[in-house]
């Protein structure tokens, strides 16, 4: 099998195309076992200076993920039986592996040789930065540790992978599992066409007649944000919401006990490393000093923002009584009041906006916005092999024309996708001798497909998504650092790696770049600027209780994780119900199971670091000020070029935003984006 096995092939893009779930374990097992080769032979050596040691780790390192970028991916976009099973098997493999790497003592010698030389301090920073932050993982992955504690940090390292594996998969599969079949149009009133053509979409593809409402992105959007019906709202909103958990119609995918568990072995494995809890864990490699300085940053949003959503909602409940006849706001009635508001207070209509938004149009513009700031271009390739025939790919080059990057588009929800949206690396950038490895990244969302022969149409969220996203693409891409472990993304600071992400989103905003991505999907006109206008002026609507929500999940994620106790367990409810009544304005039903589809830290990277939007969105509010006002030498996008994007992990992010910005970040901006400051 590995003889002609695609997943080992020495190539610059994965082969995805010919990629079987046959192919996942005897790929990972060689990529396996000529890593731990090309280990023994760096510790073998006694070597002690940087090529020997440090790039020779990375060499191991790149080819180590080269075969396991594409399995992974897989799993997230083309879920399949047999491929879950490989992927599960593959990453037990990856996980034990990688746990034992990271306790190799004799590697870990080899580096601390490295940092101990008398001319180590003379090294480049990129240099010194990787020697630093290797250094660091191997203490954080208990190289310091004996006999049964090792052992059984090992074992938890293994369990916890594998729990947060079926964590994810029980929340694809309650997302697959619940729909409802409409045969009345009626029921669907208020729902836009262009909703209810993807409605009809997904009943096609069941063979059925009429329409079908499912648990997939755009299918909860249409319903919550649209339908008349206050019925099929609840129902929506209880599937949803109920999602893998007891509550749920199906319960055969619960994560709670998943959740205990999970919480249960993060507390021992930080205890076992010396750290009081698993919060204090996860801040070790964060911006944020420990989890007291992450709480009192969000319990200050919290007190500013508070009594704007209880306006905010006082404001909803009264228009609600008045225009649509709606004297008790529910839970389930929240999207659509708020949707009611903005047409009506605002004259913004989504749908009357999406027609703006033909995805075709809103790529051209977005590529035309990347190489405006950054200069860059975009150029699709046809010749790449995918794993759906939706998936785009570019290459990326420079304004001479050189090739530099690729990224991978795989816009549209489908069966077998993992909801949200996200970037993730395929390739990292490394100069390897003399061969260099060029960025290349995926980048992934759930746009409503293509109905019919109309083509996508986004919302305005969506374009906001979008530019998200290419944000984290461009920090991977972008990156002039030529080791991967401090390269593009790789090593940033958790609660900084979302500034260039956040700091995109601000041009969706922007007139000249909004207009300039819009043409009417019939007429072909641009945006008019008197829509822009409302749609600006509606920026700030319902903006407390929007920050209050990402508050309240922030808190409870750090609170879980610093305050689990053994002897009760998680808590999950308890834990909900104390943030709730101290941040929130907004309280959901008994019955919901938020925490159960809580993917971002329980399959995700953001244990206890869910905070990172919110302390990122600090960051890059005040960098989108400081470049809107062209008060950085050499212009503003050059500067968050040079000194953020291509910097990547070669220094701490708080020393590249005093480069960028001549100080450090100012929370006030954060609360001027916001509309809180007072």
């Amino acid at each position: 099998m590995t003889a002609a096995n695609p997943l080992l092939a020495d190539r610059d893009l994965p082969d995805f195309a010919a990629i079987q779930a046959a192919h996942v374990v005897p790929a990972i097992e060689e990529a396996i076992e000529q890593h731990h080769a090309a280990i023994a032979e760096i510790t073998a050596s006694q070597a002690d200076d940087f090529a020997s040691v440090i790039l020779a780790a990375e060499r191991a390192d790149f080819l180590l993920s080269r075969t396991w970028s594409p399995i992974g991916h897989l799993a997230s976009v083309a879920d399949t039986p047999e491929l879950r099973e490989a992927h599960a098997a593959a990453q037990a493999l990856m996980t034990a592996y990688l746990m034992e790497a990271g306790q190799n003592r004799a590697h870990h010698d080899a580096v601390a040789r490295v940092a101990a030389r008398p001319d180590f301090a003379d090294l480049p920073p990129a240099r010194r930065r990787a020697v630093e932050l290797a250094m660091r993982g191997f203490r954080l992955a208990g190289v310091a540790l004996e006999g049964a504690a090792r052992q059984r940090f090992l074992d938890i390292g293994v369990a916890l992978s594998d729990l947060s594996t079926r964590f994810g998969n029980a929340v694809l599969d309650a997302t697959e599992a619940w729909s409802e079949h409409i045969t009345d149009e009626a029921a669907l009133a208020g729902v836009p066409g262009s909703d209810k053509a993807i409605l009809a979409a997904y009943a096609q593809e069941k063979g059925l007649p009429g329409w079908l409402v499912t648990l997939r992105q755009p299918s909860v959007l249409a319903i919550l944000l649209h339908a008349k019906d206050r019925a099929l709202r609840e129902r929506v909103y209880r599937a949803h919401n109920t999602r893998a958990s007891d509550q749920a119609d199906d319960p055969s995918h619960d994560n709670s006990e998943r959740i205990d568990a999970i919480m249960a072995l993060r507390h021992e494995a930080a205890q076992i490393l010396g750290f009081a809890d698993a919060a204090a864990h996860s801040l070790e490699t964060k911006m944020a000093a420990d989890a007291d300085e992450a709480l009192a940053f969000l319990a200050d949003l919290a007190q500013r923002a508070r009594p704007i959503g209880e306006k905010e909602l006082e404001e909803a409940r009264a228009f609600a009584a008045e225009h649509l006849d709606l004297h008790d706001i529910l839970p389930w009635d929240l999207s659509y009041v708020a949707e009611a508001m903005r047409r009506t207070l605002h004259g913004v209509d989504q749908e009357a906006l999406k027609a703006y938004f033909p995805l075709p149009r809103v790529l051209a513009g977005t590529q035309g916005l990347i190489e405006r700031l950054f200069g860059v271009r975009l150029t699709p390739r046809a010749d790449v092999s995918t794993w759906h025939p939706d998936v785009l790919f570019y290459d990326v080059l420079d304004g001479q024309g050189e090739l530099v990057a690729g990224v991978y588009l795989d816009l549209f929800a489908r069966a077998g996708k993992r909801g949200g949206a996200w970037m993730d690396v395929c390739r990292s950038r490394f100069l390897d001798a003399d061969r260099f490895h060029r960025p290349v990244a995926y980048l992934t969302t759930n746009f409503a497909p293509p109905a019919g022969d109309r083509p996508s149409l986004v919302t305005h969220n969506d374009v906001v998504t979008l530019f998200h996203e290419f944000g984290h693409v461009l920090h991977h891409l972008l990156t002039e650092v030529d080791l991967p472990s401090v390269g593009g993304i790789s090593g940033v600071e958790w609660d900084a790696v979302e500034l260039p992400s956040q700091f995109m989103e601000n041009f969706a905003w922007e007139k000249d770049t909004l207009i300039g991505l819009s043409g009417h999907v019939d007429s072909g006109e641009p945006l008019p600027e008197e829509l822009f206008d409302r749609l600006l002026a509606a920026r700030q609507f319902q903006a407390g209780l929007a920050l209050l929500r990402q508050i309240e999940f922030a808190t409870f994620d750090l609170l879980l994780h610093r305050d689990y106790d053994p002897a009760q367990g998680a808590r999950v409810t308890q834990m909900l119900d104390q943030v709730r009544a101290a941040v929130a304005v907004v309280h959901p039903p008994e019955w919901n199971r938020f925490a159960h589809a809580f993917s971002h830290i329980f399959a995700g990277g953001y244990a206890a670091g869910y905070y990172s939007y919110l302390w990122a969105e600090l960051l890059s509010a005040d960098a989108f000020e400081i470049f809107s006002h062209a008060d950085v030498p050499g212009g503003g996008a050059s500067a968050f070029r040079r000194e953020i994007l291509a910097a990547g992990a070669s220094r701490p992010a708080a020393e590249n935003f005093q480069a960028f910005a001549g100080r450090p970040p100012q929370v006030d901006a954060l609360l001027r984006s916001r509309g809180l400051a007072a």
